[in-house]
This record gives C-alpha cells, sequence and structure tokens, in this order.
C-alpha cells in the first residue's frame, strides 16, 4: 500500500520508484518526486543522517566512533580536531581513503600514514587508530563527519591538466554555496582555495589563511559543474584534487505534512554600527562556519556540542591555526530561526565587517516514535570529587538533578545545553540562574551521552549522598527549549522548532527573581500555574499568555514580567503529546483507584502530577528509583523535602498510570482536578 509521507516516520509501507540504488538508501530528488507521485521512498533522510558532531576523549587503544552516519555505503569526510592541547585539524574522506589526511592549515599535501587518525570507514561512523594523532590518552577531540548526499555535501576529485578555463562535473544536485579545493600531493606551496557564493564574482578565500577576499580560480558553479580559470590554482598538470562542495537552501529534507525544508546554508552578514548582527535561516543551527572578508580574520568553527550557549561565551575552534579551543568571546546567540552576534561578554567584532558563513541545521528531524530515545533516568552515588554521569541513550539537552536526601543535598538543580556549561536554575528557588564558581555544579557540555557533575558545592555530588538524574533530549513533537530576551510587549511571539502545538511549557527568568510560570493546554491560555508553588491554578489572567494558544510554531507573551520583562532573559521548556512516547494531560480524581490511559504499551517511566483545583505539590516519579505497588518513592519539584518511601500512590499500568485509592488529596481527591506529564 502507499501512502503520503506525514512525519518522521512511514505508518504503511510505502512504494518506492524504480531505482538502481543497491544501498536502498534513496536520493533527495527521489524522495521529492516521489512525494510529488503520492509514494515516498523509504528510509526517508534527516539531516541526523548526514551530520554529526562528536566529542570523545582519547585512549591510545584503537575505539570505534559511533555517531550514526553511514560513511562505508554512502561515503563523506571526517573532520577532527585536537580540543584540549595544540593539534592540526585533519581532514579524511572515504573518496581518498582512510590513510590520506589533510590538514587545513598547511600549504602541504596529504599525509599518508595510516597511524594518523582513521583505520577505518563504518556503516554507522568509523574507527580511530590505536595512538594517531587523533587519539592520546587523555586528550580531548571533536569529530565533524559530512556524509555524501544531493542537496547537502559531495566530495569531488580530479587529476590535473593544465588547462585553463576547465569544468569539474559534481553529483551535489543543486547550486553550491561552498566550495573547497585542495592540491592533494606534490609538496608544499598550493593553497586551500574557498568558493563561496556571497562573494564577489572572482573572488575567493583560503581556508589556511587570514587573508581578505582577493582574486581566486574557483567559482562558476551549477547545479552539475564548476570551473577552474587559473592552471595553477587548482588544475596543475599531473596533480591531484579533491573538492569539498556544500549545499545552500536547497531543500530536500521532508517535513511533517509534506515538502521540503533546508538543512544547510551558506550566507553573509554585515555587521551594523554597533557591531551586531541578525541571520535568519528559518532553523536552529548545530554547526556554524565564519569568516571575516573584507579584512584578515582567522576562520571560526562553532558547534552545539562543545557550546554555543545563549547569553555566554562561544566555544571556537580554528581551521587555519593548530590551537586548542578558546571560550573568550560570545561570537553567537543560536535561536529557533537562526543566530545572532552573541549577548555574553567579549564582543568580537567590529562595525562594519561582511562575513560569510556556512550554517547546517540542528537535529534530530525525526519525531520519537520509543520513549528510551528520549528520556532516561539514572541513579547514583555522590563521591564528592568530579565524575561523569552516563547512560543517555541519546544526546541529552536536559539534565534535572534531584538530591534525594533532602536538605541542602535534597534541592534540584536543571541545567540544559542551550543555556550553557555549569549554569543551574533550581525549581525550588526563585533565583536567577547561577554559576556555582570557582568551577560550577555541572556541565552537559564536552559529555555525549550524560553530564558531568563537580565537587566545589556538592549540590548534585555530596558524598554518600543518593540523587536521580532525568535525561532529556530535543526531538519534534516531544521537548524543546527556547532561550528569549523579553519585551514587555502584549501580543509578542516567539518562535519554537517543538514542530506540534506545545501543551506545556515552563518558563523561568534567567536574568531575574521569578516564580516558575507553567502553562498547561488542560488550564487554557488565560490560566497560570507555578512550579516552584503548591497553590492552584491562578485563572483568568491574561498576562502571561497573552489569552493566546500557543500555534505549532510560535508561543505568544503578554506583558507579565515572570515571563516576558523588558529587557530579561527566559528560558521556556516546552512539552508535547507524542503518540507511545509521552503524554500530557489532566484527570478528575476519584478518590478510588483511578488508571490513566497515556497511550503507551509498556507503562510509563515518569510521571509529573500537579492538582491544579487546590493546593498540592508537584510529585515526580521515576522508574530508576522504582514505580512498583507498594512501593512508589516520590520526589517534589517545588520542594528540597527527602524522598519519600514505602507508600503506594501512583503505580504503572500498560497504557500509562494508575492512582490509587490509597493516594492523598494531592493525587486523588474526588473531584479534583490535576494535571500530569508522563513519559514512556
Amino acid at each position: 500500500m502507499s501512502t503520503k509521507y506525514t512525519g518522521g516516520f512511514i505508518t504503511k509501507s510505502p512504494v518506492a520508484p524504480t531505482s538502481s540504488a543497491a544501498s536502498g538508501i534513496w536520493t533527495l530528488d527521489q524522495q521529492q518526486q516521489a512525494q510529488k507521485a503520492g509514494t515516498w521512498p523509504s528510509p526517508p533522510i534527516f539531516i541526523e543522517d548526514l551530520f554529526s558532531t562528536y566529542l570523545y576523549t582519547g585512549t591510545g587503544a584503537a575505539q570505534t566512533i559511533t555517531n550514526g552516519i553511514d560513511l562505508s555505503g554512502q561515503g563523506g569526510l571526517v573532520w577532527e580536531k585536537g580540543r584540549s592541547s595544540a593539534q592540526f585539524n585533519g581532514l579524511v574522506d572515504t573518496v581518498r581513503g582512510v590513510a590520506s589526511c589533510l590538514v587545513s592549515s598547511s600549504t602541504g599535501g596529504e599525509n599518508t600514514v595510516a597511524a594518523t587518525g582513521i583505520s577505518a570507514f563504518n556503516s554507522n561512523g568509523f574507527t580511530q587508530n590505536t595512538n594517531g594523532d587523533f587519539n592520546t590518552n587523555g586528550e580531548t577531540y571533536v569529530s565533524w563527519t559530512f556524509r555524501k548526499q544531493s542537496k547537502f555535501f559531495d566530495i569531488v576529485t580530479w587529476t590535473g591538466d593544465g588547462t585553463a578555463p576547465r569544468t569539474i562535473n559534481h553529483n551535489l544536485g543543486s547550486t553550491p554555496g561552498c566550495i573547497i579545493v585542495k592540491r592533494v600531493s606534490g609538496g608544499f606551496g598550493e593553497d586551500w582555495h574557498v568558493f563561496h557564493r556571497s562573494l564577489t564574482a572572482g573572488q575567493n578565500l583560503v581556508l589556511n589563511s587570514t587573508a581578505a577576499s582577493a582574486s581566486g580560480s574557483i567559482g562558476s558553479p551549477t547545479s552539475t559543474t564548476f570551473t577552474i580559470s587559473s592552471a595553477s590554482s587548482g588544475n596543475s598538470s599531473g596533480y591531484p584534487y579533491v573538492a569539498y562542495l556544500f549545499a545552500h537552501d536547497a531543500g530536500g529534507f521532508p517535513v511533517s505534512g509534506g515538502g521540503s525544508t533546508n538543512g544547510i546554508s551558506c550566507g553573509t552578514f554585515t555587521t551594523d554600527g554597533s557591531g551586531k548582527f541578525t541571520v535568519n535561516l528559518g532553523y536552529e543551527p548545530q554547526w556554524i562556519m565564519i569568516k571575516l572578508t573584507n579584512f584578515t580574520s582567522n576562520w571560526s568553527i562553532f558547534d552545539n556540542m562543545r557550546g554555543m550557549p545563549v547569553g555566554s561565551p562561544t566555544t571556537r575552534l580554528i581551521p587555519n591555526l593548530s590551537d586548542a579551543e578558546s571560550s573568550a568571546f560570545s561570537f553567537v546567540d543560536i535561536n529557533a530561526t537562526g543566530f545572532a552576534s552573541g549577548t555574553g561578554s567579549g564582543n568580537p567584532y567590529s562595525p562594519g565587517q561582511t562575513w560569510i558563513y556556512v550554517a547546517i541545521r540542528r537535529g534530530p528531524m525525526k519525531t520519537p516514535t520509543v520513549g528510551t530515545s528520549v528520556y532516561t533516568p539514572i541513579t547514583y552515588n555522590g563521591n564528592g570529587t568530579s565524575q561523569t554521569i552516563t547512560g543517555s541513550v541519546g544526546v541529552p539537552d536536559l539534565g534535572l538533578g534531584i538530591g534525594r536526601t533532602g536538605g541542602a543535598a535534597g534541592s534540584n538543580a536543571w541545567y540544559d545545553r542551550l543555556r550553557g556549561k555549569e549554569l543551574a536554575l533550581r525549581s525550588t528557588l526563585t533565583n536567577a540562574e547561577y554559576n556555582a564558581s570557582p568551577g560550577g555544579e555541572g556541565t552537559m557540555t564536552n559529555v555525549m551521552n550524560g553530564m558531568r557533575v563537580e565537587n566545589t558545592y556538592g549540590i548534585l555530588n555530596d558524598a554518600s549522598t543518593a540523587y536521580v538524574l532525568y535525561f532529556m533530549s530535543r526531538a519534534p513533537g516531544f521537548f524543546d527549549e527556547v532561550c528569549y530576551t523579553g519585551t514587555e510587549v502584549s501580543g509578542q511571539t516567539f518562535t519554537h522548532n517543538l514542530g506540534v502545538v506545545p501543551e506545556m511549557m515552563i518558563v523561568k527568568s534567567r536574568s531575574g527573581t521569578t516564580d516558575w510560570t507553567v502553562y498547561h493546554s488542560a488550564l487554557g491560555a488565560s490560566a497560570r500555574i507555578y512550579l516552584n508553588l503548591t497553590n492552584a491554578a491562578n485563572t483568568g489572567t491574561a498576562a502571561p499568555w497573552n489569552s493566546t494558544t500557543p500555534t505549532s510554531s510560535v508561543f505568544s507573551l503578554g506583558n507579565a514580567g515572570a515571563t516576558n520583562l523588558s529587557g530579561g532573559t527566559f528560558v521556556n521548556y516546552l512539552f508535547a503529546t507524542v503518540a507511545g512516547v509521552s503524554k500530557v494531560g489532566s484527570y478528575t480524581g476519584t478518590g478510588a483507584l483511578l488508571t490513566v490511559n497515556c497511550g503507551f504499551t509498556s507503562g510509563a517511566r515518569f510521571v509529573l502530577i500537579k492538582r491544579t483545583d487546590s493546593t498540592g505539590d508537584w510529585f515526580t516519579y521515576d522508574s530508576a528509583r522504582g514505580i512498583t505497588s507498594g512501593n512508589d518513592p516520590y520526589l517534589l519539584l517545588n520542594s528540597s523535602a527527602a524522598e519519600v518511601t514505602g507508600t503506594n500512590y501512583v503505580d504503572t499500568d500498560t497504557t500509562g498510570f494508575k492512582v490509587t485509592a490509597a493516594a492523598p488529596a494531592g493525587l486523588n481527591a474526588n473531584g479534583g482536578t490535576y494535571i500530569f506529564l508522563a513519559i514512556a
């Protein structure tokens, strides 16, 4: 049976067009053609299938980097860089082979020593060599992996013949936005030539140089070719060359409801009289490379795994140097539709500067189908020294840690990747976010599948104290996060990337002392309730949400200071229902055993409940501590009280959860109204 594509996954077996692709992986062009025809090839391609930023620590022994990118079957490029100490940028691709490494800061040819970096390209990543240049024991590294795919990225090689102009064919399937060309052998002397669509015709940049744009030989691209205009720069007779091609706003990435969207953009921005700028991509980026074109400057690469926090310094690596990474300046603030000049300390821009960029869309684009891919609860014991808590199935974007023993150690701390490392919020307090300097209390930066907790102040790492840590990953339909600056203008809207209408939003001022203001669809857009308080819902209040229900693309705010103070900085955590994964809902208490059907098949692993018609705590249950009949330990998000054990208030049910007759009024009073968030 055929079906039109309506989301991240196929629910009926699609009928794919005839193709010679033995691997079964269809190009984006084929996907679009099939969509127009009313059928869809399997599987669709998303940005997470094509690009990965992966952080790792060297071991000195061979190690496999599993990033989900099919390099052995589809081909691509791995760009590696040392972070903790000076180390060159190494570029290895599947066309030239694992033994051929190019250095982006050098005019030299490829290094053909196999021990330099990669020993194998795999169907889900690559393998690092024993004691390679990018695997020194204890050193930290980043790898950026680009998979070949039409309308995203391509690799082309050729042997120079000394003619000019020369036309080179490519398979990008769209007009390239950026082309990087390097001679791969023949000694020193030939630069990395960079074409960018935003430069003046005939102008190029040099990847291994700080120079401003100047006359160059790479240009005139079409959807099938590009031109080399100088035999000595890109076509020297007898020498081999490689070109890396990046698409620009070519579409091709499927979106819910049909159609396509962009996954990569190559553009330009010019700073204003204050050295500020705004770039509208139409999506939130996860990787950005920039270069000043009208003056000398280093190149810069930023990504959301090493740190592009909103309002804090950006973690930077430099392709034309071997320097370790640094975080001295606030280069960019990312947002739901693009990026802008950073609002943290250290503005690196001057007025009237023109910069080019290459930006890649943040993933994932797929709607999750199982709760384990987006939520992981973990229990651990503090040790009084720094430790890394790992085990999250996916890459987490939010880490909520709670002490289970009460008192000072029983407080909770919210950390997330978008706000940046070491910046904590506590839902037991109204305080602004803080950095428990020196060293902070925790960080999600630098950790792929978990979070690092520190020992300085011990809120999440007191020796011999028990903790639970909830990891959640941003994903379409399930969870999104937006950082914004308030305007105190009624009717102000801010864009989000949840992809569906948010059913629950938790807003907290980052810069001010305010309550945690919660929107819930069961209460409506003219009501609010507070995460840090036991109060009943406050209805008939237009100010927080401007009495406007959020949409699948924006949320609206009124002039309430707790959600939209002019000049204040805020964070909004947005949740919605995904079939079989999460449920945002409500129920009416009966005082008797009550089953809440969430549409799950294996029960709820996380349950958050709050009474709304009267006072009540925010009860929190999870499978890591246990949701079992006769012993359902709970914690309160609004209180630093110790975990309560030995109760029988909430149990799991195959379809969701049960609230028992023994439950107190805060969970199951006859006629009481309650809201909840449950995750399978």
